[in-house]
């Protein structure tokens, strides 16, 4: 799927469009991605700050979906864990900027080459436009190389023919 047919999608996704999270820009190669919470009437909690299970699903599924199309289909990639710090309040709309480096996706293959599985830790702050955090999200990755990848591997198929 293109990564604009993707941004599409998302923001008319029921979850997102009914708390007003928009994903405003996701890279052609799923490098990068940005998301805005707008705050509204609707999403705002007791104290009319942001709702804390927004902010926390405004960035849930990002870290997943960009290691998954980085990687490609011969991958497994979950969603282990996840962990929120509230920093402040938010009484405006926030934003979350993902950027999966070109490296991290590297170290992953290599990690996840023998058919072992990984588990990562992924960090991003969600922000207010001038910069002040409002919270930290932490996602842990699990990934794992399919097993007909590791079948169709040159160092299995050797040791097949061994």
């Amino acid at each position: 799927m293109r990564a604009s047919t993707f941004r599409r999608l998302m923001n008319l996704w029921p979850p997102f469009l009914f708390n007003s999270i928009r994903v405003q820009y996701v890279s052609e190669d799923w490098s990068e991605l940005r998301v805005v919470l707008r705050l509204r009437p609707w999403n705002r909690n007791y104290v009319r700050t942001q709702f804390g299970g927004n902010l926390f699903a405004m960035t849930d599924p990002f870290w997943m979906l960009l290691a998954i199309h980085q990687l490609g289909n011969d991958y497994f990639v979950w969603d282990k864990a996840g962990a929120i710090e509230f920093v402040a309040p938010g009484r405006e709309d926030v934003y979350a900027h993902f950027k999966l480096e070109a490296s991290v996706v590297d170290e992953l293959r290599a990690a996840a080459a023998g058919g072992e599985k990984v588990l990562r830790w992924f960090d991003v702050d969600v922000v207010t436009r001038g910069g002040e955090v409002v919270a930290r999200v932490r996602k842990q990755l699990y990934v794992r190389l399919k097993p007909k990848a590791r079948a169709d591997a040159p160092d299995n198929a050797q040791s097949r023919a061994a």
